[in-house]
């Protein structure tokens, strides 16, 4: 009897995983065995990676309010106190976007909160 190699669905699946490793460099492209790993590695790292991107944006949202508020004045943690305070309650995105973008009306949240 004959040795069964399952080839059309191993053709598919490897053609399957090269076609995921497109743009890697050199035989992570090229060849099976080096693209599976390599798209395995970069699955692994996008997963990780996008938990870590939620605490990047929120670190980047704390430095640009600490930026805008420590030109006026006050620090971001006194800046924080007395918006829960005021019971002003805006996201660290919205006021990243006030401070960056609308100036006036950041201004205008810093006073309500003093």
């Amino acid at each position: 009897m004959p040795r069964a190699t399952n080839a059309p669905a191993s053709q598919r699946r490897r053609k399957r995983m090269i076609k995921a490793a497109k743009g890697y460099r050199g035989w992570r492209s090229k060849k099976f065995r080096y693209a599976k790993n390599a798209v395995w590695h970069g699955l692994t790292y996008s997963f990780a990676h996008r938990k870590d991107k939620k605490a990047d944006y929120r670190a980047l949202w704390t430095q640009r309010i600490n930026a805008a508020v420590r030109t006026r004045g006050l620090t971001y943690s006194k800046f924080i106190a007395a918006l829960k305070k005021a019971k002003i309650d805006l996201d660290r995105k919205i006021l990243a976007e006030l401070a960056t973008n609308d100036i006036k009306a950041f201004e205008a949240v810093l006073a309500a909160a003093k």
